[in-house]
């Protein structure tokens, strides 16, 4: 059993020198919340009660697949470019734009790098997807997205033929709000190849614009093989959200992406005014990651989980997909830490793709070094400065004579001018008797 080192848990730790080493990484992690209240958003104390690992356990016996460590749960069908999605490689999405017509308050796309220039200027993505081409890179699957990219028709239709041209067997996806889709464009998109397009709906809009969108949707399903709904899950939307999936189910779509709502680092205000607030534990690992969606809002998940519960008791064929914020962040870790080789203390975990190892602090460390002479393993290491020794996991269970507690560390390589180094993100902590290697790591 591995523990989550937390401000509840951590007073529970035995060892005074692991207790004051995994006290760093939980004042971290409140000093980040700290700041997100300052930002003008309070944090939910009361969304991390354990409800979520029972509601998942319920709806994998119902028959739900619950995969990339219950981050991604689905009934009937997922998009291939979703599964491509947890890994990262063989994958890349591209933008022609950041422009778009609508204002969506809850847009994260204000986080990206060169968002206001990319709103003015376009990207010449054939030049993009021939770069890509030449790196020899194996790529499976690509995808556009905005902005809105059917702000520029041409420019999408080119990007399609050429993603065709230069890669045969590639699967490709379009993103869109669907409003200037039309019979002409899906037939130029149906031409050059395009095997997916997924359509958002706002739920702030009116019936009116639902309908319309509906009506886009409808319309795609003459032309696309694979058409999809991506949207967020606003909290409180639970009975709206259960008509949408009535609706997509009577257009036969091929399936919907839930997703799990998120603060964008701005518009407090008006996320305040909804009142929305951060989930209690916005991350399991703290870390900067690559995809900037923003923080996820309480609520927002367990009525994902409502509406994939509602899909199996009503029998849909529509497939159903929740997709949580922190299922955005695995094909980055997987993609740094999948490299080798590796320290000899490190394992590259399968289920979060971390890079762990196991470290027993100030008096543990005598006699697990003496265990360690006598049996004859050598590959530890012994940090002065900060009182630990440092060995792989597997040797956990080796230890279970012996009355200890073990931090579990959880660490990435970064690259720092042109070096790689391993960086620590957290601890928790485990005990030789306890801790089971396929299950905790």
């Amino acid at each position: 059993m591995r523990v989550e080192v937390n401000e509840d848990t951590l007073a529970s730790i035995r060892n005074p020198v692991l207790r004051s080493y995994a006290g760093q990484y939980v004042r971290i992690y409140q000093g980040y919340l700290e700041k997100v209240h300052k930002s003008g958003m309070e944090i939910d104390p009361g969304s991390d009660d354990g409800q979520f690992a029972v509601r998942v356990a319920t709806l994998r016996e119902k028959g739900a697949v619950v995969r990339n460590d219950s981050k991604s749960i689905y009934v009937k069908r997922i998009s291939s470019a979703c599964l491509a999605c947890q890994k990262g490689v063989g994958s890349a999405t591209f933008f022609i734009s950041l422009n778009c017509h609508r204002d969506c308050f809850y847009c994260f796309n204000p986080n990206q790098e060169g968002y206001e220039y990319f709103r003015e200027h376009t990207r010449d993505t054939g030049a993009e997807l021939q770069a890509l081409r030449s790196s020899g890179s194996r790529v499976h699957h690509l995808g556009l997205t905005g902005g809105e990219p059917l702000l520029y028709k041409e420019d999408v239709i080119r990007f399609f033929q050429k993603a065709r041209q230069d890669f045969p067997d590639v699967y490709t996806r379009l993103y869109t709000c669907g409003d200037h889709v039309d019979r002409p464009t899906l037939q130029a998109l149906k031409d050059a190849g395009m095997d997916e397009i997924r359509f958002s709906i706002r739920m702030q809009d009116l019936a009116k614009g639902q309908q319309h969108t509906y009506n886009q949707i409808s319309l795609a399903r003459e032309f696309i093989s694979h058409v999809m709904v991506e949207m967020p899950v606003l909290p409180g939307t639970l009975e709206e959200m259960k008509s949408v999936l009535t609706e997509l189910e009577r257009l036969e779509i091929f399936g919907i992406n839930l997703l799990e709502f998120c603060y964008p680092l701005h518009n407090a205000d008006v996320f305040r005014q909804h009142g929305y607030s951060i989930k209690a534990r916005p991350f399991r690992v703290l870390y900067d990651y690559w995809y900037g969606g923003g923080l996820p809002v309480a609520g927002s998940e367990i009525e994902c989980l409502d509406l994939i519960e509602y899909a199996l008791n009503a029998k849909l064929n529509l497939g159903v997909h929740y997709c949580a914020l922190e299922n955005k962040h695995t094909g980055q870790i997987y993609q740094q830490n999948s490299l080798r080789p590796l320290p000899k203390t490190m394992y590259f975990s399968r289920t979060d793709y971390f890079l762990k190892s196991a470290k027993v602090f100030g008096e543990d460390i005598a006699p697990v070094q003496r265990f360690f002479q006598k049996t004859g393993y050598r590959q530890y290491e012994i940090n002065e400065e900060h009182n630990y020794l440092e060995f792989h996991v597997s040797q956990i269970r080796s230890l279970k004579k012996l009355d200890i507690d073990i931090g579990i560390s959880s660490n990435v390589f970064e690259t720092r001018d042109g070096e790689r180094y391993i960086r620590e993100l957290k601890v928790d902590v485990t005990s030789p008797q306890t801790f089971r290697l396929s299950v905790d790591i």
